[in-house]
């Protein structure tokens, strides 16, 4: 069973990476369930205090991942319309084939939504689709850093007590 944790933890650590960019999968609390199976395991002592700040950590991001978006529509002067419809173009980014699709989703859901508003001022359509692509990459960002180091605490753990698992 041990085993099965170990693997399935790395797993949902690795999803974790790749939920920092894809806005279905929970980016840092995926990562964090791969640590918490890890200190599951028989081998590996419970830790309550890190998983506990680790799990803040996590959960302090994910709703964090919710404002920050929004928050850099609107710092660039936008309105709920381009709020919306930066995550209406993250939902088509992301089921679309195009390359990049997230992030052109973001910008173009941004700009649709600004022209709905106000189609007559493009200029601040564009300013507020920046802000809402701005706000996309930092947010994808810390949820990346974040689950990156959940990534590596779960190594530097797992090498730790490697020879105890196998």
């Amino acid at each position: 069973m041990d085993i099965f944790f170990l693997l399935l933890g790395f797993v949902l650590a690795l999803v974790g990476l790749i939920g920092a960019f894809l806005p279905v999968l929970p980016g840092p609390f995926s990562s964090w369930c791969g640590l918490l199976l890890l200190y599951l395991t028989s081998v590996v002592p419970m830790d309550y205090t890190f998983l506990g700040i680790t799990l803040f950590v996590a959960i302090l991001i994910w709703v964090l991942d919710y404002f920050i978006p929004a928050f850099g529509t609107k710092k660039f002067g936008g309105s709920k319309y381009g709020i919306y419809g930066t995550t209406i173009g993250l939902i088509i980014g992301l089921i679309s084939p195009i390359p990049f699709g997230i992030l052109i989703g973001a910008f173009l859901g941004a700009l649709v939504g600004e022209l709905l508003y106000d189609s007559k001022d493009t200029n601040r359509a564009m300013k507020a689709s920046f802000g809402a692509f701005v706000g996309f990459l930092a947010s994808a960002t810390l949820k990346f850093s974040v689950a990156a180091i959940y990534v590596v605490l779960f190594c530097i753990k797992f090498w730790e007590y490697k020879g105890d698992f196998f």
